[in-house]
């Protein structure tokens, strides 16, 4: 049916999902059921039933008008309906009844066996087995009927249908649902068992039972108990079972959860006598196996019979090869490749070779997902490699294969030449590829690529790793290019002090506006310089000026020799009387006094000269009991924040079979941990295979976390080790 029904309440709304048309109507009773016609999608089987207080029959006229008919009422809530060719089924409180829509007769009433069971809490369950053959569940017992045609003499004022039970008999369980599976019967129960300890009856996992229903009986074929959420608070109405004919699907629907089954196939076989060791029977199986393979590739199914080697050929290797070369006669390679075995068992490199080179002739995006895809080690590497640079000969700017001659390049362990190619492509990865290997010695003549490709990545990285490139080698590489040593020292300029002299060239050429601020908070290059620069480039404006008198002067801390000189800065006047109480006012505890007073003119008078010293020594005694005050209190919060540091790092970190190798990204943890193995983990709660970190080089003392690179400076830098 290519509709949809929408239910909230009283509202019904059936809308078509590829077509305008629309039905809207409100009821002034709850609607508990409804049913589309089977054939809905056709013109002349707009039809639909609701079920309530009432059974009512929708359908539309010739003039696109919906109108509709009460077919039944009066017996209660109708709770089930099930629509089938011309034949409606629905179930109320006192039975089930069906209705011939053509001739819009009632047919038959099955009233329900057990009438001390509430129809609400243990509803009734139909499905219609065929156009004739409508299944009844409900309570415990199972009900098939058979409609049938009446025979004209027996005709008279009957319907021309009437209905025959033709098997019937009860269940162990309540029925929750039902569905035909050609001549069986798949029954959903909801279960209750008597708990020995306490003596009373509770809510078991519902059981989807397949029996083969007789007259009086049935023969149960199979069982299995579901396990679903909350299954112990549920109740026989909470379960609903539905299928799809076409497709053989169950839907098991529960409040949380809905399960979907399926009938067992020759695979589901296979794997069951694989699990139960049945070797004995698999053998007879095998050769069914290979000759439906050899069947699906005479009907042009390649893919389906690539998709059966897995289950028909398990860890054989030998059958696994053969089955390949059959492969690669049709020209059929690319088919077969997805499903090849790449670790139990594993083929002779020559085969994983022969594939990658049919992609490589025809499909290099395929070519890159098989490199990405497979283990490095099913092939031999380096004549893959060959055969990558031959195909860049005719095309050396293709940058699928030069990103895949990369992975093998990283492959191999080839990790300069890696590198150069993913500079040249300008790839994200690049940065993860140097701090992953380490590669750091590697890029101290590639700076300014990697500054070009990401300013802001290449900084961090550079800026975090002085301990394997120094700021020294990096500013030499950036020579030629100021603005990049630009960027390098705006991120943090503390880490070049012994480049602040330079840096004030570089503010004045490329940030001007933060001159002044980075002169004010360094203490490694001198003013005059600063106010030179800050004249150049055609600018007549000082940067830097005198006060005047009266003006106060905070200067930054540790500021004091450019204090001193400068009142006597060429081409400034000298500072007056005035000026230099002013200064003294409001010089605070920022600069040395002494040396101030050193710099006055010796018979020069000064205004209110003695209150000035008195506020000088005042400031200076405020500012050596806060500075004492200070230096309590950081003592106090590092003692703190260390046993904090030290009891957080004393605490177990958790491995398990999620976590991975930060190099070789497979699971940290072997398949079989009853075997030996060696675990690396770091506090930064990165974890590496022990063979997978690097060597540590003769200067230090120990291993430190490749991704973190915090030697001595972070959590990365402290380490544990697990073996077994």
């Amino acid at each position: 049916v290519q509709g949809n029904i929408t239910q909230k309440f009283d509202i019904v709304q059936v809308f078509g999902l590829y077509s305008g048309e629309e039905f809207h109507e409100t009821f002034d009773c709850p609607i508990k059921i409804i049913a589309v016609h089977p054939q809905f999608l056709r013109s002349h089987c707009k039809q639909f039933v609701t079920g309530g207080k009432k059974l009512v029959l929708f359908e539309r006229s010739w003039m696109s008008r919906w109108k509709s008919s009460v077919l039944h009422e009066g017996e209660g809530n109708i709770r089930n309906v099930k629509w089938r060719g011309n034949l409606i089924a629905w179930a109320n409180n006192m039975g089930v009844k069906i209705l011939d829509v053509i001739s819009k007769q009632r047919i038959t009433n099955v009233p329900r066996d057990d009438i001390s069971l509430r129809p609400d809490m243990y509803p009734c369950s139909l499905c219609w087995k065929d156009n004739v053959t409508l299944i009844i569940g409900w309570g415990s017992s199972v009900k098939i009927c058979s409609v049938k045609e009446r025979h004209a003499s027996e005709i008279r004022d009957l319907p021309n249908r009437y209905v025959e039970i033709v098997s019937q008999f009860d269940m162990e369980f309540y029925i929750s649902g039902l569905a035909p599976l050609c001549d069986q019967l798949v029954v959903l129960s909801y279960v209750k068992e008597t708990s020995d300890k306490m003596e009373r009856e509770y809510c078991a996992r519902p059981r989807l039972d397949i029996i083969q229903p007789l007259p009086e009986t049935c023969e149960e074929i199979s069982s299995d108990a579901l396990t679903v959420r909350g299954f112990q608070e549920n109740e026989c109405r909470d379960y609903h079972l539905e299928h799809s004919e076409g497709e053989s699907l169950f839907y098991i629907v529960s409040p949380r959860d809905v399960v979907v089954a399926k009938e067992r196939d020759q695979d589901d076989h296979i794997d069951w006598l694989l699990e139960k060791k049945k070797y004995e029977v698999i053998s007879g199986t095998l050769d069914i196996g290979l000759a439906y393979i050899s069947h699906l590739v005479e009907k042009g199914e390649h893919d389906m019979a690539a998709r059966k080697c897995q289950k028909v050929l398990g860890k054989n290797a030998a059958l696994w090869e053969y089955e390949v070369y059959k492969f690669k006669e049709i020209g059929q390679l690319k088919a077969i490749s997805p499903y090849l075995p790449r670790g139990d068992p594993v083929l002779k490199p020559l085969i994983y070779e022969m594939i990658l080179h049919e992609f490589l002739e025809s499909d290099y995006e395929g070519f890159a997902t098989l490199i990405r895809e497979w283990p490095g080690d099913l092939y031999n590497n380096s004549v893959i490699v060959q055969a990558v640079r031959d195909h860049l000969k005719k095309d050396p700017q293709n940058t699928t294969l030069l990103r895949t001659l990369a992975e093998l390049y990283t492959y191999d362990k080839s990790y300069s030449q890696a590198l150069q190619i993913y500079l040249t492509l300008r790839h994200k990865d690049v940065f993860q590829l140097i701090h992953k290997h380490n590669l750091f010695s590697a890029i101290q003549d590639k700076i300014v690529l990697l500054m070009d490709f990401d300013s802001e990545k290449a900084v961090d990285m550079l800026l975090d790793n002085e301990d394997k490139i120094s700021i020294k080698r990096v500013v030499e590489e950036l020579e030629n290019r100021p603005e990049l040593q630009h960027v390098l020292f705006k991120r943090d300029h503390h880490k070049g002090q012994r480049f602040h002299e330079k840096q004030i060239s570089l503010y004045a050429e490329y940030d001007r506006p933060n001159l002044l601020p980075f002169l004010r908070d360094s203490t490694h290059c001198p003013l005059e310089k600063g106010a030179t620069e800050g004249q150049m480039g055609g600018s007549q404006r000082p940067l830097l000026a005198l006060p005047t008198a009266g003006q106060a002067v905070v200067c930054p801390p540790a500021r004091a020799p450019a204090v001193g000189g400068l009142p006597v800065t060429p081409g400034l006047p000298p500072p007056s009387p005035a000026f230099i109480t002013g200064l003294l006012n409001n010089i605070g505890t920022h600069v040395d006094p002494i040396l101030l007073i050193h710099r006055i003119k010796e018979g020069m008078e000064i205004p209110n000269l003695r209150d000035s010293l008195v506020k000088i020594l005042q400031d200076y005694n405020l500012q050596i009991l806060l500075r004492e005050g200070c230096k309590k209190i950081l003592v106090a919060d590092s003692l703190s924040l260390l046993k904090k540091m030290h009891h957080t790092q004393m605490k177990g970190v958790l491995v398990d079979e999620e976590n991975i190798c930060e190099s070789c990204l497979s699971p940290v943890l072997p398949p079989d941990v009853a075997k030996p193995f060696s675990v690396v983990v770091f506090h930064c709660r990165h974890m590496f295979h022990k063979e997978c970190l690097p060597v540590p080089s003769m200067n230090s003392s120990g291993q430190f976390c490749n991704i973190c690179s915090a030697k001595n400076r972070g959590p990365g830098s402290a380490i544990l080790e697990m073996k077994k």
